[in-house]
């Protein structure tokens, strides 16, 4: 099965400068980016690997990866417009 990668680098190349400097410089972004990519890791194992998996579960892990991406977003949105006031 051909499974679509959900890498943050690759999700956002247009922020790989704010999430580097965010992993590096903020614990909190970190830790999420962490997270996020445990739980990316085991959707595509479970994708890649057509394992069984009751829906309801499945489905949750997903929501959660939305919520995490949704979160490191947010703070490179953030870390971006603390960036241009800099200037």
């Amino acid at each position: 099965m051909q499974v679509e990668h959900h890498d943050l680098q690759q999700e956002f190349p247009e922020f790989a400068d704010a999430i580097a400097a965010l992993k590096a410089g903020n614990a909190h972004f970190s830790r999420l980016h962490d997270s996020y990519n445990r739980l990316t890791g085991r959707v595509e194992d479970l994708e890649e690997h057509d394992m069984p998996v009751a829906d309801f579960t499945f489905e949750d892990m997903k929501k959660q990866r939305v919520k995490l991406k949704d979160e490191l977003y947010h703070l490179m949105l953030a870390y971006r417009a603390g960036q241009q006031s800099a200037k």
